[in-house]
């Protein structure tokens, strides 16, 4: 399991530009405004969804300002319709748990059946900040290694406009 030591080496490993600030465990975007972190602004926002069917699991990072709607997001992605994903599934796909949902929860996914879908406002900015598998850290790092990193691991993504 890629847990934050193991984020953090593989970041280090593959000369990815990054800053790992902590922080005390923060479970909404409301937790991360309090601790007056630098650059919060860049924070990223993670859901995770599924179908109604359970077929399709998706991995959602937006803006953390946005809010989204799962009817227009059906849409978007052309799928069944949406819904949260439950504390089970994500521990069982992504190895994660509610709070820290982490695009670095896709690297726990062994079958690679999440689908990666990254707000196309956040690739604007120099860098996002996400959790490193760990609600207890903030990992600023480039957009484009972000989705280099999901590429390398297999796992289908899509960059879309909400």
């Amino acid at each position: 399991m890629m847990n934050r030591e193991a984020v953090i080496e593989l970041l280090k490993q593959q000369n990815v530009s990054h800053e790992v600030i902590d922080h005390p465990a923060a479970y909404t975007i409301a937790d991360m405004e309090s601790f007056g972190l630098p650059r919060i602004d860049q924070i990223a926002k993670n859901l995770f969804i599924r179908d109604d069917k359970k077929r399709n699991y998706y991995l959602l990072t937006i803006q953390k300002d946005k809010s989204v709607n799962l009817k227009q997001l059906r849409t978007l992605l052309e799928s069944r319709p949406l819904t949260f994903a439950s504390e089970e599934d994500l521990m069982q796909l992504l190895g994660l748990t509610k709070g820290a949902v982490s695009p670095f929860g896709i690297l726990n996914d062994k079958e690679r059946t999440v689908k990666f879908i990254l707000d196309a406002d956040l690739q604007k900015g120099a860098t996002i900040g996400v959790h490193p598998n760990e609600n207890t850290a903030t990992v600023w790092l480039a957009p484009e290694d972000l989705l280099n990193i999901v590429t390398a691991h297999g796992n289908e993504i899509s960059v879309i406009t909400l």
